[in-house]
């Protein structure tokens, strides 16, 4: 009997469990799939203000105990933490994906003025970081505008999603005419991208990020 293919989810937030979920259920039916959560990884980065070295080492843990549990294949949420995520990469016998790559490779496609939205300046600069490197190694030359919504993620911590969904929605409003395409920097902000009616692509990760692992799961189990 065929052993089922099975996926990884690192998480540092809970509420993304049941986005990444549902996104599995539609994305990769058949594949079995995990969960680990530990929101101290981004609350250690916010307070450091930036990506420690022992956090790095944390991420890159998590990553060896999904292979352990018998993951094929690891995706790693967020996107504040995605130099660690790399860094674990060729440390792993598995395909490890950080979550805004595949989202990266797409604006990079989609045009030359890029913006990068973020609710933490700790997602904003890994982010505007990885669509460089990105545009880098496809050889376009790019001009990216980054910002961050004040507030928007504190909101969102204390519950009040409808305030950090108004303040992404303006902050969308403005930077979207002035670029051509938008890049959402956390999976958080993913749910707003469809309220705001705009002729400027938005991008956010959750989607795109499942997107590409379906052709690499479903591709891998079809070659077995």
């Amino acid at each position: 009997m065929e052993t089922p293919m099975r996926l990884g989810l690192i998480h540092t937030s809970a509420t993304l469990v049941d986005v990444f979920a549902k996104l599995c259920a539609e994305h990769l039916p058949g594949v079995g799939t995990f969960n680990i959560v530990d929101d101290s990884l981004i609350k250690n980065t916010i307070a450091a203000g930036r990506l420690t070295p022992q956090t790095a080492r944390r991420v890159a843990g998590h990553v060896g105990s999904a292979e352990a549990a018998g993951a094929d294949h690891i995706l790693v949420t967020c996107s504040s933490i995605g130099a660690a995520v790399e860094a674990a990469e060729p440390l792993t016998g598995v395909p490890v994906t950080r979550v805004d790559r595949p989202m990266a490779d797409r604006a990079v496609a989609l045009g030359r003025r890029i913006g990068v939205l973020a609710t933490l300046n700790t997602t904003l600069e890994p982010t505007a970081d990885l669509v460089r490197r990105r545009a880098a190694a496809a050889g376009k030359e790019i001009e990216l505008t980054a910002r961050v919504c004040e507030g928007a993620f504190e909101a969102l911590m204390t519950g009040d999603a409808a305030t950090h969904d108004a303040r992404v929605a303006q902050a969308l409003r403005e930077l979207s005419g002035n670029v051509d395409v938008v890049v959402l920097a956390q999976a958080s902000m993913a749910r707003v991208a469809g309220a705001v009616p705009a002729t400027t692509p938005i991008l956010a990760s959750p989607p795109l990020a499942m997107e590409h692992l379906a052709g690499e799961i479903l591709g891998d189990r079809a070659r077995r």
